[in-house]
């Protein structure tokens, strides 16, 4: 498919600062790499592009795209193409000794971090029933995320709880500090801090690239916008791609008026528009473009597609099972007529309380179906110690991880013993691993924990030189952990399940060797803290399989199917009841959550809203959400806002009382909502 005339204009672009307005399925993505491409046709060297990106995956299939580009340019470099998070880490790698943390840090994941905030909650004697580990870590992860340390934090405190994760805050930085680890907000906080001190040393660092390319800038935080700007403002040949209308992740520090001020700035910027849809039929997109003209504060902007279709439709049903009933069974009439298939299906949803009513009448109906989140595959037992074995082999000064094995499975090492060395090094401000020789043990324990202690060295000296795959399966049959497994879990169906998740493990590792020029234990560990999911076989293979799946809409952007059901289309739901009480700003973000789910939907949209739905043990009447009066053109219908009353469901077309033909209202001329939206007695 050859490019249409905007995308020509932003790859043919290769000087100055650009922002490329990429529409919902405007091939943002080819853009991007097509780009790239010409770049280095016209003399850049690929090791001088920089090509930053959100998710992992996201940067392999730019990796994969940009090696099949570049077969006929005789490039012989790669460009640098990687996650915000990535990128970080290798400059960290470089110059983290400069803020006084050791040149190999461990990378803590959520559970890590968990266990550091207990700690530190049990430092300051506050009881876990005033404030829970992870109330901590979202309070730091947000203090972080917007660049603030310690003692500005403390400062900015407002109620109880943050003014006692503000008393945590200090000792989990210094617990982290000592054991020589970062948890993933610090990457990049880190990253900041470094170029903030060290003006040489962000000089040299975007010394290293003559373009620098940001995909999804819409989704930037305070800290990865700060780290734009350093890395271009020297050359200024900055191009970033995103679609303000896409902006959904507020909640986790994502600002939409990063791309909004883009031009301010960089003044001499040039802007593009990418508004052709290639995914989408014209009723959905119109459908799209009415809803989004409601938020004032966006870049203007119109899709259009070429592929004509059915109209969405709305549907009401009586109560959320009905609603589930209604959706599973146009489903399966739909498969069982051979005009889909139930990996066509996708089931969209605000809140993660909404799937339960669906997964039970997929079961009933002995529908195929996937609901795509739920317990990580990373928090499983098994898997966290196997992992936390591989952590201490490279970082044997990470206390989290050594505390977890060092009597996993148990080798006579118990919590008295345990305790000894934790306050050991706690009295001389040292990591457990250097205690393990000079504690005040008795002979028995002195004796387990130097076997113990001899593993572990023997294992890091042959991560050093030998096959990793080899390594990491000698090291769980050295230590009986298939036996442990056996020994925990009598259910043979079971302990085979957690077996495979082990060997997921060991093939994990031959994976990331046969695409790694110098694959190293650390390199591993790191990409596996990064949040690849090559060792996740469970989610894209369920979705890429023949059944309908479940899922939030903040999970689907990025993904597209041939027909789509947005279900539980009421106001406290979508949008959320939380954006109601607040600022116009956060309905606006709902408002483009919508958006995105309209938007995933290449031939068939269903929209549909339970007229009751069950809170607190009773039935009580829903409101229909003001973005199905937006959408259909009926903002001024004198229902907007109010409950729709016993009426029948029917399938197809508008609710009942919508009956006035859907018009375009105009950008900008939203209803105000001042009156609380909750329903009648």
């Amino acid at each position: 498919m050859s490019l249409n005339p905007a995308q020509r204009d932003a790859v043919n672009t290769l000087s100055g600062p650009m922002l490329v307005l990429a529409g919902a399925g405007t091939g943002k993505t080819r853009v991007v790499m097509q780009r790239v491409v010409n770049l280095i046709r016209h003399g850049t060297r690929p090791g001088r592009i920089l090509a930053v990106t959100f998710t992992n995956k996201a940067a392999r299939e730019m990796q994969e795209r940009a090696g099949k580009l570049l077969r006929n340019t005789r490039a012989e470099e790669k460009p640098e193409i990687s996650t915000f998070h990535s990128l970080c880490v290798r400059i960290l790698r470089r110059r983290i000794d400069r803020l006084g943390y050791p040149p190999r840090f461990a990378i803590y994941d959520r559970g890590d971090q968990e266990s550091v905030a207990r700690g530190a909650l049990r430092e300051v004697k506050i009881a876990e029933t005033a404030l829970r580990p992870g109330d901590v870590i979202q309070f730091i992860s947000g203090w972080k995320t917007s660049g603030l340390d310690p003692a500005q934090a403390a400062r900015q405190a407002r109620s109880d709880k943050e003014h006692l994760a503000a008393s945590v805050y200090r000792r989990y930085q210094n617990t982290l500090k000592t054991v020589g680890a970062v948890d993933f907000d610090d990457l990049l906080c880190l990253t900041t801090k470094l170029f903030a001190r060290f003006p040489e040393i962000r000089e040299a660092e975007a010394a290293r690239f003559d373009h620098v390319m940001i995909d999804e800038y819409q989704d930037t935080n305070d800290n990865q916008y700060q780290l734009v700007k350093a890395l271009a403002a020297g050359h200024r040949n900055l191009c970033v791609v995103g679609d303000d209308d896409q902006s959904i992740y507020g909640w986790r520090g994502a600002k939409v008026t990063h791309i909004l001020r883009f031009k301010q700035d960089w003044p001499e910027a040039k802007v593009v528009r990418l508004e052709t849809n290639y995914r989408s039929t014209q009723p959905i997109i119109e459908w799209a473009n009415r809803l989004i003209a409601f938020n004032t504060l966006r870049h203007g902007k119109t899709l259009r597609t070429t592929t004509d279709g059915d109209k969405p439709r709305i549907t009401q049903l009586p109560d959320e099972a009905a609603e589930a009933e209604f959706v599973v069974d146009e489903i399966k009439r739909a498969v069982d007529a051979r005009r889909y298939h139930y990996g066509d299906f996708a089931v969209l949803f605000r809140t993660n309380e909404q799937p339960r009513v669906f997964e039970e009448e997929f079961r009933r109906k002995k529908v195929p179906y996937v609901l795509v989140g739920g317990t990580s595959f990373f928090d499983r037992k098994e898997i966290r110690d196997v992992l936390a074995y591989l952590k201490v082999l490279v970082f044997p000064r990470d206390d989290v991880s050594l505390l977890r094995v060092i009597n996993t499975p148990p080798r006579g090492i118990g919590q008295t013993t345990v305790k000894r060395l934790v306050t050991a090094a706690l009295a001389r401000h040292k990591p457990v691993w250097e205690m393990l020789g000079d504690a005040p043990l008795s002979f028995g324990a002195a004796g387990a924990v130097g076997r113990f202690r001899e593993l572990i060295s023997k294992y890091r000296r042959a991560s050093k030189t030998g096959n990793l795959k080899e390594l990491v399966a000698g090291l769980i049959h050295e230590i009986g952990y298939r036996d442990e497994l056996s020994r925990l879990y009598n259910n043979p169906n079971e302990f085979e399940a957690r077996w495979r998740s082990v060997e997921e493990v060991i093939n994990s590792v031959a994976a990331y060797v046969r695409r790694e020029r110098s694959p190293t234990l650390a390199g591993f560990v790191h990409e596996l803290a990064l949040g690849d999911r090559d060792i996740e076989p469970d989610k894209e293979s369920k979705i890429a399989g023949n059944a309908v799946v479940l899922m939030t809409l903040h999970s689907a952007k990025g993904l597209e199917f041939p027909a789509v059901y947005m279900v539980g289309m009421e106001e406290g739901l979508l949008p959320h009841r939380r954006s109601i009480d607040e600022a116009d700003s956060t309905v606006d973000e709902e408002r483009r959550l919508c958006y995105v789910g309209m938007t995933r939907a290449e031939r068939q949209l269903t929209l549909t809203l339970a007229l009751n739905r069950m809170k607190w043990g009773k039935m009580r009447p829903t409101i229909p959400s003001r973005f199905l009066y937006e959408m259909t053109g009926q903002a001024d219908n004198p229902n907007y806002g109010r409950s729709i009353r016993g009426e029948t469901p029917k399938p197809g077309g508008p609710p009942k009382p919508h009956s006035r033909k859907p018009g375009s209202p105009k950008a900008g001329s939203r209803k105000p909502h001042s009156r609380k939206t909750e329903p009648r007695p």
